[in-house]
């Protein structure tokens, strides 16, 4: 069953020339892990801000086509409706922490759509711990790491029980041991709880593994859309510049010189395994 739904969606922000993306047709599945890549300036961004009302609401401009999501309408239903079913972490988490502290910031949300006091306290303790940020819910935001407060934005996300989380490079400003913990609580958030993730990256290498389908957009309009072991084989990704995997590059590289290592592998591990298959046949 679809959660998102656009038909020949297009979008121009108020004064552009052009759409920032034109006739996007995408239907994603409830419970997908979605990674949608492409060059810088694509549209990638901007068609996420559709999905919880941020376009055309806030954002304004000139929205055509059609959108729903989670059953409703971003068109018709206001932002704060759209929060409920639909998550949006920014790029930067600094641009939406501002409480005193992180337990304050998770529960801010929950205030606002004035649930009992009793259910905002159940719904933050559990955000702090799956996150794995319990122990810092007294400390201020700023006081935090990157990857710490990218924790307490998502956790703030979380407490709100979204259907949907979308995550605007949240890896963009964190060192690759950092990133990898946060990919993986996403991993674990869309594995365990069936939440539907749209991950916007452009560090794959880090984030192919986790995707169960990529979505790769240029100059405003879907290019490739399929599972990743078929999309990252396709001359066209690799022609617009997006940063294939290094382990699949090396899977063709081998490839060339007549070594089938099997399936296209998305993880150094995958390719370590299918190297130690490959030699031990050899050997036998």
């Amino acid at each position: 069953m679809a959660v998102i739904e656009t038909s020949n969606l297009t979008y121009t922000y108020p004064f552009a020339e052009k759409p920032a993306f034109k006739d996007v047709n995408l239907k994603i599945e409830r419970g997908e892990f979605v990674l949608l890549t492409g060059p810088s300036g694509c549209g990638k961004t901007t068609l996420c801000r559709c999905f919880n009302g941020l376009i055309p609401h806030f954002y304004g401009g000139n929205l055509e086509g059609e959108i729903v999501v989670a059953g409703l309408k971003p068109t018709e239903h206001p932002i704060y409706e759209m929060a409920r079913h639909v998550g949006l972490v920014f790029q930067n988490p600094e641009n939406q922490l501002f409480a005193l502290t992180v337990e304050k910031d998770v529960a801010f949300g929950l205030e606002n759509i004035g649930l009992p006091r009793d259910e905002i306290r159940r719904r933050v303790d559990w955000a702090l711990k799956v996150t794995g940020i319990y122990d810092l819910k007294d400390r201020a935001p700023f006081e935090l790491s990157g990857g710490q407060q990218q924790r307490v934005a998502i956790a703030s996300v979380l407490a709100m029980q979204p259907e949907i989380i979308v995550l605007d490079e949240p890896t963009s400003f964190l060192d690759p041991l950092s990133a990898k913990s946060i990919l993986e609580i996403i991993h674990r958030l869309n594995r365990d709880l069936e939440i539907t993730v749209i991950l916007v990256e452009h560090r794959l290498d880090l984030a192919a593994r986790y995707a169960d389908r990529v979505i790769i957009m240029d100059r405003g309009q879907i290019i490739l859309d399929g599972e990743p072991r078929r999309v990252f084989l396709d001359e066209r990704a690799r022609l617009i510049g997006v940063g294939i995997p290094k382990v699949v590059r090396l899977y063709l590289m081998l490839m060339g010189d007549g070594i089938d290592l099997g399936r296209v592998p998305l993880s150094p591990e995958e390719i370590s395994e299918s190297i130690v298959e490959v030699l031990t046949s050899d050997r036998s």
